[in-house]
Order: structure tokens, then sequence, then C-alpha cells
């Protein structure tokens, strides 16, 4: 067995929790006591493997699939606008919390210094993550930092803690983490640099939430971002990955099979072994599960490859497939099917299937050989935290304290560059000559750094695509009506015999009418109006019926507490414009 093997048999085969999500139950061990536990290293190991439960099971890219970056068949609720006050449920549980605040209760009675101090840091980055993801989900909450007894009804009915609290005690857990815990390199592990990690993301989260929103005191949590970034590109032993190959690397990062300890400083894995496995070869490549595909809006904002807009040609949203994807930022032929594409360990080169992806832009990012491609089956370890996301952290949070120069540039986003053999990002061209086209999507950016700031999002949405990153990013950054825009994919002026490969062979028929008598076996046939919707322009649009989407900025950016939760508790009080 190997390592990875080793460490996720230790993560997975012991279950030391109730499966109550009640706040009231204090005991979650089942078969042990607290009076007989918590003595030794090996105790607090084995309740600590319990929080990495915490990680997405199957996928990793929900951020993405209910945002304008992944458009399935259906339309997810937060982009049609009609998500409603569920009954119960709706992400408000507190089962993990119960486990890590017990935890902290009991620990410090192991007599083992070095074992308490990590994995107590442990059990803080834990409950720091479990407070993000509810803050971000929800805004201001109740803070509960020890375990509460059934009778404790002045803690069971306690409005919420501001939001600046939450925050402020989010970074004293990972501060403690940070200063306890183990450095050395372990993938499948928390250390001391999956902490900083997180405090990268927090800082950036909430100092860009708070001045999108025009509150003071946004500069305290960016300049934290920017400590913890600054700390892990300096002073860490992890670097972005690259071996000089630009039209393989990117994609290689993602489909190998274990996951890749030069960048990624925490994934979560997967095993054939063990038989855990995740939906994306199922997901990507089948027509039974939703077609993703990636939206015209998005393979628009790919620069070209010697560092021009693709968007600054007349008729750009009006070029054929194969010279669209032509000498673009290699990324793009490594997130999408291109001309040329293979499946990992095959030789024969695959158009689009638009039967497997509502858009016609096929996703590849993590799709491996096709012996995997049977639902829960992919063994590709998924990055959760890694060094590409923190130097994307590391330039918005500089950019927008006012603080960014070329040095941190060329030290951040220009590393990931390099990778692909792309141009260098420039700070004084991208201030003197903003975008238009990332102006259009982003209308509240303002100041003197408005072009980088539009740069760096644009170079965000691209390296970080399908990371679980894009709702959280929107929401941040005040930017829900970009999730109004048109939804469209591939450009098809009519009826007619399309070539998506180069190959000057025909892939795709559109056809009116009657289905050709003489189809050609391996060419894909779609009646215009039934199998395949264009617009005026000749886009494909995926949704025609939904062209007409709100976002209410009062609203939309927080979801809504349950209705039985604001019944048990009632000094909760629901989030604004949700009663």
């Amino acid at each position: 067995m190997n390592f990875k093997n080793i460490i996720y048999s230790l993560i997975t085969a012991f279950c030391l929790y109730s499966c109550s999500d009640d706040l009231l139950d204090t005991q979650p061990l089942s078969e042990i006591t607290a009076e007989t536990f918590f003595n030794t290293s090996s105790d607090l190991q084995l309740y600590t493997n319990g929080f990495y439960r915490m990680w997405p099971s199957t996928s990793i890219y929900n951020g993405d699939a209910i945002t304008d970056n992944i458009i399935q068949t259906e339309l997810s609720d937060e982009i049609r606008g009609t998500r409603l006050v569920p009954s119960t449920g709706g992400g408000w549980d507190w089962e993990y919390l119960k486990d890590i605040n017990f935890f902290l209760q009991e620990y410090e009675k192991c007599e083992d210094e070095a074992a308490k101090a990590h994995y107590g840091g442990v059990a803080h980055f834990f409950r720091a993550r479990f407070y993000f993801d509810k803050l971000q989900r929800f805004g201001a909450l109740p803070w509960y930092d020890k375990p509460i007894s059934p009778d404790d009804i002045e803690a069971l009915t306690k409005p919420r803690d501001s939001r600046a609290f939450i925050v402020a005690k989010i970074l004293e857990d990972l501060d403690w983490a940070i200063a306890n815990l183990k450095s050395e390199k372990n993938t499948y592990e928390v250390n001391k640099y999956t902490a900083l990690a997180l405090k990268s993301r927090v800082g950036l989260y909430e100092g860009t939430f708070q001045k999108y929103r025009e509150n003071s005191g946004y500069e305290t949590y960016l300049e934290a971002s920017v400590s913890a970034s600054l700390e892990l590109i300096d002073n860490s032993p992890y670097q972005i990955y690259t071996t000089g190959t630009p039209n393989m690397d990117y994609l290689e990062l993602f489909n190998a099979h274990n996951a890749n300890e030069t960048e990624i400083i925490l994934a979560r894995a997967y095993s054939k072994d063990l038989s855990i496995g995740h939906n994306v070869n199922y997901y990507t490549t089948t027509s039974s599960y939703g077609r993703p595909g990636m939206t015209k809006d998005l393979v628009n904002s790919y620069l070209n490859s010697d560092g021009s807009r693709f968007t600054d040609a007349p008729n750009y949203d009006k070029t054929p497939f194969i010279e669209e994807v032509k000498n673009r930022d290699p990324r793009l032929s490594q997130t999408i099917r291109t001309p040329g594409y293979t499946r990992k360990g095959q030789s024969i080169p695959l158009a689009p299937n638009l039967g497997a992806t509502v858009t016609g832009y096929q996703i590849i990012k993590y799709v491996t050989e096709p012996v995997y491609d049977t639902n829960n089956q992919s063994i590709t370890d998924l990055p959760i935290y890694r060094l590409g996301e923190v130097v994307l952290n590391y330039a918005e949070a500089k950019a927008e304290l006012g603080t960014l120069t070329q040095i941190d540039l060329d030290k951040s986003i220009n590393l990931l560059r390099k990778r692909i053999n792309m141009p260098n990002l420039n700070l004084d061209k991208s201030n003197t000559t903003p975008d238009t086209f990332m102006a259009n999507q982003y209308t509240n950016v303002t100041g003197g750094n408005k072009g980088v700031i539009l740069e760096i999002r644009r170079e965000r949405r691209i390296e970080l695509y399908m990371e679980d990153f894009r709702w959280d990013d929107v929401v941040r950054w005040k930017a829900g009506q970009t999730l109004t825009q048109p939804i469209r994919g591939l450009y098809f002026p009519g009826p007619g015999s399309y070539d998506l490969t180069g190959n000057s062979e025909t892939n795709v028929v559109i056809y009116e009418g009657d289905r050709p008598d003489n189809t050609i076996s391996g060419v894909q046939y779609y009646k215009l109006g039934s199998d395949i919707s264009l617009d005026a322009n000749g886009l494909v649009d995926p949704h025609p019926d939904y062209n007409s989407r709100q976002f209410n900025e009062n609203k939309d950016y927080l979801y809504p507490i349950p209705r039985l939760e604001l019944q048990l508790n009632p000094n909760l009080e629901q989030n604004p414009n949700w009663n």
C-alpha cells in the first residue's frame, strides 16, 4: 500500500463520532469516553483524523457549477435567481464544530507536549475552516468554542455574533494553528503551510468583501492575506510546478493520479485500491450527468499566446472554433478539448462531444484514462490548497491595497504565466489601458489599479477554473450581475457540416427538417431548434428559456437560514430579504 493509501486509511478507517447534527449532543464518542481517551499521541491523531471528513467527497467544482463557469443541462437556482428558504438543512449544520470543540475541551490531558501542540493546531485549523465555510454562506454566525450542555438555554438561543467578531476568531484560530502545527511537508495532512494558505484565503475574501461594500477596516484583512501569502511564497517548500513543457504542465498538474507535491499543499486523496473515487471522468465525458461546458465569455477572456487580447479583434464572437482556439493562452487547450486533444494514455485525436457538453466547450481538467469513466471511479487526487492560489491571493490583496509593484507580480502571477510560456503581466501597461471586455463584467472596479485588478481577476478565473472558487469570488467582489449575462457556447453560422479537429473531416452536422439519410459513422448529428439552439448571432444557446435571469443585490449574496432553525432559536434573525 502506498503512502497516500496509508494516510487515507488512517483518516477513514475509524469513526469516533455520532451521526447527529444536534448541537445538544456533547458526547460524540459512541464507544469510548473522555475519561479513558485523549491520553496519548495516538489518541489525538485518531480523533483528529475524523475532521478530514469536511473535505468534499466526490467533487470539488460546485462553486463553478452553480455559476457562469460551468453550465449544465439544468441551470442552478443560484444562477437563475430561484433559491427558496428551506425548512431544514441548507448547510446550517454543526456536527463538525461539536466534534472539534469536544476535542479542544479534552485533549490537553495528554502529556505529550509535541502531540498536543500539533493536534491542537489541527483542531484550531478545522474550526477556522468550519466557520469560514459558514461565514461565506450565511454571513454573521453565533460563535461557539466549547460543547453546549442540553440545559444551556442561553447558549442554544444566542443571537449571531458580529461578522467582524467571527472573522477575528477565525484568524485567531489560524494564528494558533500556524504557531503550533508541524512544518513537515505532507500532501494529505494539515500542516503549518495549510493554515497559512487558509489565512491567505480568509484575509483576501473578507478584505475584498468589505471593500466592495464600502466598509472601513478592510485593509487589516488584506494585510493578513499578504503576510500569510508572502510567508508561503518566500519560506515554504512549495513551488509553482513546471517541467518546461508549457503545453502539458498545467494539464498534468491536475490529471496525475497522485497529487503533485511540488505545488499542492493539501489534497483530498482517492484510491483505486481502496475503492474511493470521484466522478469527474463520468461528469465530463457522458451525456447523462449534466453535460457540463465552459461558457463563451470565459473562453473569450483567455488572452492570445502573445499576450494580446482576443476580444480586441473585430467580430471575435463569430470566430469559427478552430480559429478561435488557435494561438491562445495554453491553459485553454489544457482545460477544454481543442484540436489535437487526446485522452490520457491514448493517441486518437478527439473532437468536442456536443452530446456531453451543452456549450460545445468540453472540459478536460482532471480527466484521465477511459478506464475510469464509470461514475465515481476517477482517482485523481483533488487539490484543496495549492501555491497557485496563494500567489493569486498575494497579487490581488496588494493590488486592492494599492501597494502592488512589478516585483510583486514577478514573484506571483508571472510565475503562473512562466509555466505556460505566456508574456509577463505588466503593471504599468495594465493600468494605462484597462481591458474594456473585462471592465464590462466587473463594473465596480475603479481607481488607479483598475487595469491590473481586472487582469488579476482574468488570471484567477482561468488558473483556478473548476477548483470551487467562482461563486465565492463573485460574492466577495459584489459582482452578482455577471451571473445574469447571456450564456453562450460555440459559434455555428447555421445548418451545415463542421470540422472541429482541424483535420478537414466533418465532426458535426447541424441540420433542419429530417435527419440526413446518408449519415456517417463517428459524425455527430444535431437538429437545429431541437437538439441544438443557436441565437441570432449563431452562438449555441444552451438555455433559450432562461435568458432573462435576475440577481437580487440586496439578498442573493447570502443563503437563507432554514425556517426550523429560526423557530428553534428565536434570537436568530433571517438574512436580509429572505423572510
